[in-house]
């Protein structure tokens, strides 16, 4: 099943072996642009049936880490149109993720040295990758964000909405909208964060409403089949706490994202993050949602087989082995060894670490 062509929005994929959005912070700079090591990266890894591009802040206040690749400049569509070119010269598909960090972020960060803007004034507990005191990268702790107001929520939302037509004008088969892993938009969904009083707090419906603002946004821009979503039930990285309407949101979004026709809804596994009920989980949601699901997590062939056998996923994602497996599908068809990832090299860097690991011959 994981070597079968599938159909996924306006695209028939090759495979159901999805590539995993990952960090690599390789953009070169000034302006964090795709480098044309980046286009060597992504044409290595075309054997994937999709690919999903690294994370990209779809604003100057959407970053959180130094040297990861903006999509809301004229130089970063030209790097990541350099990338879609390679990608599609080996015969390949990819989408564009689009990322706002929210309160995962530092004031080194942030235009002008502001704070940033979350659905809460509550500190995260975790860390940004930014500039410290004298200028030099380094883990900070988060800075203290601001709630956000009804204007800067609007201006997110044609963040969004600018960022889909740049990945479009980029040459990106589609994008998927990061709403997971403690970012922005799960921010506004999480009910134990999440502590406004108006209409972007309180109900499902209310917490749910920025990400499908964003959700309609960019599908007015790209078209359904060609807009997808990442979410994360249960989750709790980027200090996010735990939710105890984490399944009714889940149900009540994949029913909303259903409605849209989306191409996918793209889940990092709850059973991944520790929820011992996450197989019913995800069955309900792909149930309710009646479009493609790709989930991610931990995965091997056995357990991607067995996720597609029971019916908990259409497409299985796989992050960390395509690392240093840039040929990991033929690897999984064969039954063959993986490459060790060398940990050192994953974030930064040059080549080493990045394009230089080898292929079967």
């Amino acid at each position: 099943m994981l070597f079968d062509v599938f159909p996924v929005g306006d695209l028939l994929l090759r495979n159901r072996v999805v590539m995993a959005p990952m960090t690599r912070s390789r953009a070169g700079q000034p302006g964090d642009v795709p480098t044309a090591l980046a286009a060597e990266y992504y044409a290595q890894r075309t054997g994937a049936g999709l690919i999903i591009s690294e994370a990209s802040p779809v604003s100057p206040s959407g970053h959180g880490y130094l040297w990861t690749p903006g999509i809301h400049s004229a130089e970063q569509v030209a790097g990541w149109k350099r990338v879609a070119d390679a990608v599609h010269g080996s015969s390949g598909r990819i989408f564009l993720q689009l990322w706002h960090v929210g309160r995962i972020s530092h004031t080194s960060l942030q235009p002008g040295g502001a704070a940033p803007l979350s659905s809460t004034a509550k500190r995260a507990d975790a860390q940004a990758f930014g500039r410290d005191a004298q200028g030099n990268p380094a883990y900070l702790p988060c800075s203290e964000p601001h709630a956000a107001t009804g204007a800067e929520i609007a201006t997110v939302v044609n963040d969004f909405r600018r960022a889909t037509e740049n990945a479009i004008a980029a040459g990106c088969d589609g994008v998927e909208v990061h709403g997971a892993n403690g970012y922005l938009l799960d921010q506004f969904l999480n009910g134990a964060l999440n502590d406004r009083d108006d209409d972007y707090g309180g109900s499902l419906a209310n917490r749910a409403r920025l990400l499908l603002e964003v959700i309609d946004a960019v599908v007015a821009v790209a078209g359904p089949g060609r807009v997808g979503v990442r979410l994360s039930p249960h989750g709790s990285f980027n200090d996010m706490p735990a939710d105890p309407e984490a399944d009714a949101m889940t149900l009540y979004l994949a029913e909303q994202l259903g409605r849209r026709g989306l191409a996918y809804v793209h889940y990092v596994d709850p059973q991944f993050n520790g929820y011992a009920d996450g197989a019913q989980l995800l069955r309900q949601a792909r149930d309710k949602a009646g479009i493609p699901v790709i989930v991610c997590g931990d995965m091997d062939r056995s357990k991607a087989e067995r996720y597609l056998q029971e019916e908990l996923a259409d497409l299985i994602a796989f992050g960390r082995p395509f690392i240093a497996n840039p040929d990991l599908p033929v690897r999984l068809h064969m039954g063959a060894p993986l490459n060790a990832i060398d940990e050192a090299t994953i974030y930064g860097g040059d080549a080493h670490g990045y394009t230089d690991y080898p292929a079967l011959r």
